[in-house]
């Protein structure tokens, strides 16, 4: 699972997109605060990049960004708000929220987490690093992900997994920097955001195939929730 828990075969659902664009269209419209043009707005630029290599519909992006920006007449505030605490069996997780209503999502995170245990601010997060996260997948065949790594300016990166791609690490401040450098070292980015790693995670080996069970149904309920954005969580592999 690594830093960031995705739902086994959750790309497969049938509102599986849907729900995405809604996750993407709140990140532009947090990111367009800063300014409605990407050119000048990073934050914003990696978000709309991302947007459009899964295909959000340009009228949807747009509306997104006016949104954000103040343009459309439309009020619209966004907390961003990070949830700590354990999965069963004591399994650190971080869970970002983009709320419009910090009153509806607290409840709604004290029952999600009765299965686990909720933490205070600062129970789980110094077991992970805040750093830049930024998918890749090779251009071309003689691309060198460690040599990549280097000549981009990332901190670290970790190899693609069957059928996955290649997470290169950076310091946050570097997010867009090391993103715009990647293409040049033959990788072509496919998403680019700040998140959380594990400094110590779980070995799923340690944790029977009845509580690994129990650990993805605890994320799935956590995922599912309308005002999650991302689910870090601390279990290898």
């Amino acid at each position: 699972m690594g830093a960031q828990w995705k739902a086994k075969h959750k790309d497969l659902a049938a509102n599986a997109r849907g729900r995405l664009f809604g996750k993407l269209a709140k990140e532009i419209m947090v990111a367009a605060r800063s300014g409605a043009d990407p050119a000048s707005n990073a934050r914003l630029r990696l978000v709309v990049e991302q947007a459009r290599k899964v295909s959000m519909p340009k009228d949807t992006l747009d509306r997104a960004i006016k949104k954000g920006a103040g343009l459309s007449g439309e009020a619209v505030h966004f907390e961003h708000v990070i949830y700590e605490g354990f999965a069963p069996h004591q399994v650190p997780v971080m869970v970002e929220c983009l709320t419009d209503n910090v009153n509806r999502t607290a409840p709604e995170m004290r029952v999600l987490f009765r299965k686990g245990q909720l933490g205070t601010s600062g129970s789980v997060s110094w077991d992970f690093d805040h750093v830049g996260m930024i998918e890749a997948e090779p251009s071309r065949a003689d691309a060198d992900a460690e040599v990549a790594a280097i000549e981009a300016g990332a901190q670290d990166f970790e190899a693609a997994g069957e059928g996955g791609a290649t997470v290169f690490l950076t310091d946050p401040t570097d997010l867009d920097l090391v993103s715009r450098a990647l293409p040049a070292q033959g990788f072509t980015v496919l998403s680019a955001k700040l998140g959380y790693k594990p400094k110590n995670p779980v070995d799923p080996a340690s944790l029977s195939a009845e509580h690994l069970e129990e650990v993805e149904v605890f994320l799935a309920a956590i995922d599912a929730n309308d005002d999650v954005q991302n689910v870090f969580v601390g279990l290898a592999g």
